[in-house]
């Protein structure tokens, strides 16, 4: 959820903190007082596209600052782990939006830079906003069938998934079998080469990391001579001469000696320096026997070198046509035995491919009908409880029709499927197009909502399409800019009801100008002009209950000074929490989330 959100130099507001409730919380003022700038940092906190003309006169930059919460959400979690962002200690995070005079804009989150993308990409995981003139979601035909689809629960997402996933097998198998049909020349080239690349490897059979054992043998044998002569007098200096001459000092000897007088020493402090040369005894011992076995292991045969030398030259040749190592050379072997398993182009493998696919198409075939099925059964039934809102949303002869229609596949598509003998799109979610259509009145023709209702109305629908779908909504925070635009008197207290009902289990943010909807609210702001040195300025305040019936006395004809309008406001409050304390009433389908 939205935890609050501060504006700085946005429109008429100079400086506002809102901190918002995790119920309904309502947004009015007067005309011009700047409530539509809530709506507009909302939509630059989620990516929008900004515009200049917001920026507030005098200020070179605008501010919208929002904390969100959002915990189990999994896509905001991983978008903020990925982001690196700091998250704060009670597990929020902020966003920032900071547009300039000069159009440059930027985007923080939890205070790293980040695309404004980034922001966009995480509202889609936490807040939908529902404005006059922001009905994207409903218009795309992507989410007019998401709704059905989250509407019908896992009786969709169920055979959806296993659809999705023969689908890309499906995909898998026709794209092999079209490049092994239409490269098969430039395949079978490749197929020679790669062969021969391999003969050529399986010859010299090269070991992983020869070529470094080999490098440091040949500078062995290379310098066999020098370094037997040092390893030799290293050896004497530590062991003594091999014909046992006394004239030869050996530090074993040194150092025996020094040990035999310190342990017959009758002083207490040189014989406890004793042990420490016994140690040294003991390793000297183990360097001389290494330094003996290293003097026998050099061998000085030029025949040796010379055969080491011509292993090397074959490696050598390897590494300049395959690899810069051996192992690498191995590696490019292992990949060109891979590759040739997905070249064979004779007619027996195509055969085999082609039948594969074929068998996978049936399967497709069966899931696509299945989740065409749930979704037409789903169908008539969201439209009813959509229209059934609709009655108390002030448009109560209009109606939703929901169709599903299977996609005809155009010519040439390569993701066409045969079913019933018509050729279908067979896309990422199915074979269907959805579409939402509204009937605005009896006898009316059923047209695309987007065509058949106001700005106003589509709000309204939107709103009636969230209430139905409350249960399966992942998105906490929704946001409604004058849903209520062209309504009043009992449809406007009907809004208001079904708000609160969907603040249960939302996060309801409401802009209104009517106070049978703000009477509703769990918190009240206030967005309040005033003009100081010719300047106008509105700031965002927090209402209390004496002042929430002055606000409503005056959204209601501007009776905020008089003892009626004060009754009245106070009657609306009395009946909207009488009205929130009823119980829900119980949805007609239990919906689940996919």
């Amino acid at each position: 959820m939205l935890a609050e959100m501060r504006i700085q130099g946005l429109g008429v507001i100079e400086d506002a903190l809102l901190e918002l409730h995790a119920g309904f919380t309502v947004v009015t003022g007067e005309t011009g007082a700047g409530k539509t700038m809530v709506v507009t940092g909302l939509h630059l906190l989620s990516g929008g596209r900004a515009e200049v003309s917001k920026v507030r006169t005098g200020m070179l930059k605008a501010f919208v600052e929002g904390r969100f919460t959002y915990a189990g959400v999994e896509g905001a979690e991983r978008i903020v782990t990925e982001s690196g962002a700091d998250v704060d200690e009670d597990g929020s995070v902020i966003a920032l939006r900071a547009v300039a005079v000069d159009g440059r804009s930027r985007a923080h989150l939890g205070g790293r830079s980040v695309p404004v993308g980034v922001l966009a990409e995480l509202s889609e995981q936490l807040i939908a906003v529902h404005g006059q003139n922001d009905q994207l979601r409903l218009l795309r035909p992507s989410e007019q069938r998401d709704v059905i689809d989250r509407f019908a629960g896992d009786a969709v997402g169920k055979p959806l998934s296993a659809y999705r996933e023969v689908r890309s097998e499906w995909l898998a198998v026709i794209a092999e079998l079209t490049e092994r049909s239409t490269r098969s020349r430039e395949m079978a080239q490749q197929a020679d080469l790669l062969k021969h690349g391999l003969t050529e490897i399986d010859a010299v059979a090269p070991e992983p990391g020869e070529d470094v054992e080999l490098t440091s043998q040949i500078k062995r044998l290379a310098a066999a001579d020098e370094l037997r002569a040092a390893a030799t007098e290293a050896h004497v200096a530590v062991s003594g001469s091999p014909d046992g001459d006394p004239d030869v000092p050996s530090a074993m000897a040194l150092v025996s000696e020094a040990l035999r007088r310190l342990s017959t020493s009758e002083d207490g402090v040189l014989r406890e320096l004793a042990p420490r040369l016994e140690e040294a005894s003991v390793l000297l011992a183990d360097v001389g026997a290494e330094l003996g076995s290293y003097v026998e292991t050099l061998d000085a045969d030029p025949a040796l070198l010379e055969k080491v030398l011509a292993r090397q030259g074959d490696l050598k040749r390897l590494t300049r046509k395959y690899a810069a190592d051996v192992d690498g050379v191995l590696a490019w072997a292992d990949d060109a035995r891979r590759r040739l398993g997905t070249m064979d182009t004779s007619e027996e493998a195509l055969a085999e491919l082609a039948l594969r696919r074929d068998q996978l198409a049936v399967q497709l075939a069966a899931h696509a009908v299945e989740v065409s099925a749930a979704r037409e059964k789903s169908a008539a039934e969201l439209a009813a409880e959509i229209t059934r809102e609709l009655s108390g949303l002030a448009m109560g002869q209009a109606a939703i029709e929901v169709t599903v229609e299977q996609r005809p596949a155009e010519h040439g598509d390569t993701h066409a499927l045969t079913i019933d003998g018509h050729a279908v799109h067979a896309g990422a979610d199915g074979i269907d197009d959805v579409e939402l259509l509204l009937r605005a009145h009896d006898g009316a023709p059923p047209l695309p909502v987007h065509k058949a209702a106001s700005g106003g109305e589509l709000s309204r629908v939107m709103l009636a399409i969230e209430v139905v779908l409350a249960h399966a909504d992942t998105v906490q925070t929704l946001v409604f800019d004058e849903v209520d635009a062209g309504v009043g008197g009992r449809a406007a207290v009907e809004i208001g009801r079904r708000l609160a009902r969907l603040a249960r289990t939302h996060q309801v943010l409401v802009v209104t100008h009517l106070p049978q909807v703000a009477a509703f609210a769990d918190q009240h702001l206030v967005v309040d002009k005033g003009h100081k040195g010719g300047v106008t300025r509105s700031g965002v305040k927090n209402l209390s209950q004496g002042e929430r019936v002055n606000e409503l006395a005056r959204m209601l004809a501007g009776m905020d000074d008089t003892e009626t309008g004060r009754a009245h406001a106070e009657e609306l409050l009395a009946t909207a929490e009488k009205a929130k304390a009823e119980p829900a009433p119980k949805p007609k389908r239990a919906t689940k989330k996919k």
